[in-house]
């Protein structure tokens, strides 16, 4: 276990070790929450956590119901186009 102190201007230093182990870099913004044991700092998600009913049927679709083989094909193709993307870079 490592140690930190608090600064005069209240910041705290995580040590690099942890960082690293996180994927933390510079910029990285951090949600802090008060516990009955101390504070809680976890790395801020882009987006805002939602439950399945807030966003299903957000995009609609046109057209008849596509069926269990057409979306594995749909899967499919988007597995594949996104792992080329990978492999060029």
């Amino acid at each position: 276990m490592e140690t930190t102190k608090l600064s005069s201007k209240g910041q705290v230093v995580l040590p690099k070790s942890v960082r690293e182990q996180h994927g933390w870099a510079p910029g990285t913004e951090f949600v802090v929450e008060s516990t009955p044991d101390g504070v809680r700092l976890r790395a801020r998600t882009q987006f805002p956590q939602t439950e399945l009913g807030q966003v299903f049927g957000s995009v609609p679709h046109a057209g008849p119901a596509k069926t269990i083989e057409e979306m594995d094909a749909g899967v499919r193709t988007a597995v594949a186009r996104q792992y080329r993307r990978a492999v060029k870079r």
